[in-house]
């Protein structure tokens, strides 16, 4: 401030010039860091000099590192740390703009000659390394993030190759939380003021308050240094280990060069010995000789002469082993040199062999206490996996145990659907389904005790889980369903102990899904209430019957025949139905009725080649399995097989016949297009329990069986055929007689609601009350069809309820309804168990 007031920083030089910078290391940081605020915020007048620095300047300052700074550990708890870390702010926002002055500067660059760049990027990625580095470690650190806010860049420096990259970039901002911006008046010529003496207490009073806060900061920064102590020591110790390994090459090698070096000396200490043996043989011959001339020289010259020349050349001889002598001392002291050497070699070998064997000890322990850490981290590894296994086992079982609970809730949800109560079920197939239930309860236990013992497995498990979850909703479905037809009584008692059934099995897999009440999960409940369900299905079983089982026989040959003609007769009244449509209406109407009777006729031809096929199965069956005895005895001795095939086949015939009178009335405008959904459904219904009654008695590759089995999976397409259309064509007509109510006004739209509301509450009565009325016909039905099955002789066609059962698991939306579903259920619970009861009555 007081630079912009006075237009320069004289007042701020002429006070620096008496600051004992060169003998206060902490007064000239404080001035250092004050001269680059001024560089920076300050006047455009605050220093007067140029950029130019010696050679020697130079080289003097290269001397000097910034990073200093980090290694005195400088604490920004301490005032000398504070005073250290607060020139770095200013270094920061330099940083900035020098780095988007750069980016944008290459990317002007590269827009020219990108190919030439290839060093400019080199470089600029080392400098973008450094930067980001920088700005983490500054980010880390508590003490910045009160004074400045450091911007972040990105993961990997900009692909200047690619000019689309410099719109997606960003500049990065520094904000000062408590910066003032001053502006400068470029214009203005500065007008001289005068400078108060109160500016220099206001420089110090705001280096005091950042010495204030400074210290308010001490305790954020200590965990940041010791951290930086400890990824020090690690550095060192991985550079110490390098290091280590070349200290023991070295080692190994001079060892290597000391011995060579040590035979050599030994070699030439061998070879003088050996020359110094040799002279002195050779001295002592000579000396013999001269002894020897010395003895025979008596009297003559010659032998004078002689001696002189012996005594010459001995004086040669002596004079040569004098030689030979200072030679060998010569070499005597060499050797006690070399051998002088040899010691001193020894010993720093020596001393290398030691501090070779400390340091292998060390890389011994090393080794060893990294051992034992891979042994550790080996050991918790498998620990963690072990426990990731049984992790995945029980997520495994939570999956199957909610998807459990689903087909309970599902059958729980049939328990008061409106639709289940026209769906009845004869008390023996729900005996056979209470007493294959307890036997699923009693394997899920056994899972259950195996998977407490190894909670690395829970196949067994899963498998018990999801075969008892379809076999107790079966159980609960089928007792609902025999409900609608037994005693008020007995009714209701099977109604209570279903959902009694429901609840224990539903609260029996929540103890499952839960890990603390996985171990005291016990199906008792469940098995106490499958068996109450059982003992009243073996209750509701019929006491008698009043048809002899002597005419079983003809009764099964005269049902099918008859039904055979009642489904070819409703073929031909179904195709003159469509031809008198087709003169009575037009447009939409008639188009929606001849989807609706041609899908009805294709259904009646599929039931009609059912039918066939089933009669062509059950005449292979009698003769295949009656032996020696006649067809009558065959039937009487399978009387309850041959009443269920009675009992199918009426209820296909009456199917058919209902689904004719349904189709006129619709036709005709008379009926409803549920009544077709529902004849569609019983049909498929019916069906199914004439394909099971049939495949109960025969052989799995009988060709005539899949022949039936595949008329079944027509007739299921069929019935599925004709609600679709069904629902199409009530869709198209409901669309085009939608009422237009934007003429209306707001009285008249009031007065359409009310009655639209009252109409809803009247049907809604009136659904309660034919719900009560249906089901006081069920109860009246079941008591008369114990007395009256098969007494007066052959009706025709009675009409009793065909036998449905329900879904309890998701199926297709378009098989979905309760007899599509019933039919298929029933199918492949015969494949499944062929001779394990009898199907749903």
């Amino acid at each position: 401030m007081g630079t912009h007031k006075e237009g320069g920083a004289t007042t701020f030089w002429s006070y620096v010039l008496n600051l004992p910078l060169s003998s206060n290391s902490i007064v000239s940081w404080k001035f250092c860091y004050l001269v680059h605020k001024i560089l920076r915020d300050g006047h455009r007048n605050v220093i007067p000099g140029n950029l130019e620095a010696s050679d020697e300047t130079l080289e003097k300052e290269a001397g000097s590192d910034m990073n200093k700074v980090e290694a005195n550990q400088a604490k920004s708890t301490t005032p000398a740390g504070q005073c250290r870390l607060m020139p770095l702010i200013p270094l920061i926002q330099d940083c900035s703009f020098l780095y988007h002055f750069s980016v944008r500067l290459l990317f002007k660059l590269h827009s020219i000659s990108p190919d030439v760049l290839l060093g400019h990027r080199e470089r600029f990625r080392d400098l973008f390394m450094s930067l980001t580095q920088f700005f983490d470690k500054a980010r880390e650190m508590e003490f910045f993030k009160t004074f400045i806010q450091i911007p972040d860049l990105p993961d990997a420096p900009p692909n200047f190759l690619r000019a689309a990259a410099l719109a997606e970039y960003k500049k990065p901002v520094v904000v000062m939380p408590n910066e003032e911006h001053h502006e400068e008046e470029e214009d203005v010529e500065p007008q001289p003021e005068f400078r108060e003496a109160s500016q220099i207490p206001q420089v110090r009073y705001i280096v005091v308050r950042g010495h204030v806060t400074l210290k308010f900061h001490h305790f954020l920064s200590n965990q940041y240094y010791l951290e930086m102590e400890n990824d020090s020591l690690k550095r060192e110790l991985d550079v110490l280990k390098p290091e280590l390994q070349i200290i023991k090459n070295e080692a190994q090698r001079c060892v290597t060069e000391l011995k060579a070096q040590v035979n050599r000396l030994e070699a030439e200490v061998e070879e003088q010995r050996t020359h110094k043996q040799m002279a002195i043989v050779e001295n002592e011959h000579l000396r013999m000789e001269v002894e020897a001339l010395r003895s025979t020289n008596v009297a003559n010259i010659g032998a004078q002469i002689g001696f002189k020349e012996a005594d010459g050349e001995s004086s040669d001889v002596s004079m040569h082993g004098t030689q030979l002598n200072n030679t060998l001392a010569g070499l005597q002291v060499e050797k006690e040199g070399l051998l002088r050497m040899i010691r001193e070699q020894e010993a720093e070998l020596k001393t290398l062999r030691q501090q070779t064997h400390l340091q292998q000890s060390s890389l011994e322990q090393e080794r060893q206490r990294s051992s034992m850490e891979l042994g550790g981290l080996h050991a918790q590894l498998q620990q963690q996996l072990a426990q990731k296994l049984q992790e995945e086992q029980f997520c495994l079982l939570q999956c199957a145990v909610v998807e459990a609970e689903g087909i309970i809730l599902d059958a729980v949800a049939k328990l008061d659907d409106p639709i289940h109560v026209r769906c009845i079920s004869s008390p023996d197939y729900l005996v056979n389904r209470a007493e294959i239930t307890l036997n699923s309860i009693d394997k899920m236990q056994q899972s259950h005790l195996a998977y407490l013992g190894n909670s690395n497995d829970a196949s067994g498990l899963l498998r018990a889980v999801t075969q008892f979850s379809h076999l107790a909703a079966d159980t609960i479905v089928n007792g609902s369903a025999t409900s609608h037809s037994a005693p008020v009584d007995q009714a209701n008692y099977l109604t209570d102990s279903c959902r009694d059934c429901a609840n224990n099995c539903l609260q029996f897999l929540k103890d499952l899904k839960i890990q603390a009440s996985l171990q005291r999960a016990d199906p008792s409940a469940i098995r106490y209430t499958v068996q109450r369900i059982l003992a009243v299905g073996q209750d509701l079983r019929p006491k008698g019957h009043d048809v002899l089982k002597e005419e079983l026989g003809s009764m099964v040959d005269k049902e099918m025949l008859a039904t055979s003609t009642a489904i070819e007769e409703a073929v031909l009244r179904m195709d003159e139905i469509l031809s008198q449509a087709k003169k009575d209406n037009t447009g939409v109407k008639l188009e929606v009725n001849q989807n609706i009777l041609g899908s009805c006729s294709d259904l009646m031809k599929a039931v009609h080649m059912l039918v066939t096929a089933a009669t062509d199965l059950q005449k292979d069956i009698v003769e295949g399995g009656r032996g020696a005895a006649t067809v009558t005895e065959f039937y009487a001795k399978n009387s309850r097989w041959t009443e269920g095939l009675i009992s199918a086949s009426k209820a296909v015939g009456w199917g058919a016949t209902q689904l004719l009178d349904s189709a006129d009335r619709v036709v005709g405008e008379k009926g409803t297009y549920e009544e077709l959904i529902a004849c569609s459904h019983e049909i498929a219904a019916s069906t199914a329990q004439l394909v099971a009654a049939s495949k109960v008695k025969a052989d799995r590759n009988n060709k005539k069986l899949n022949t039936l089995q595949q008329a079944s999976r027509h007739v299921n397409d069929m019935a599925a055929v004709v609600v679709t259309s069904t629902k199409h064509g009530q869709q198209q007509i409901s669309d085009h007689g939608l009422m237009d109510f934007s003429g209306m006004s707001l009285i008249k739209l009031k007065k359409e609601e009310m009655e639209a509301q009252v109409k809803v509450l009247q049907l809604e009565s009136q659904l309660e009350q034919e719900r009560v009325r249906l089901g006081e016909l069920r109860k009246r039905h079941y008591e008369l069809g114990v007395s009256e099955d098969g007494g007066d002789g052959i009706d025709s066609f009675p009409p009793p309820p065909p036998p449905t059962l329900l879904d309890s698991t998701a199926v297709p939306q378009h098989i979905q309804s309760g007899g599509v579903y019933a039919a298929e259920l029933i199918r492949l619970v015969s494949e499944a168990f062929p001779n394990t009861g009898e199907p749903a009555m």
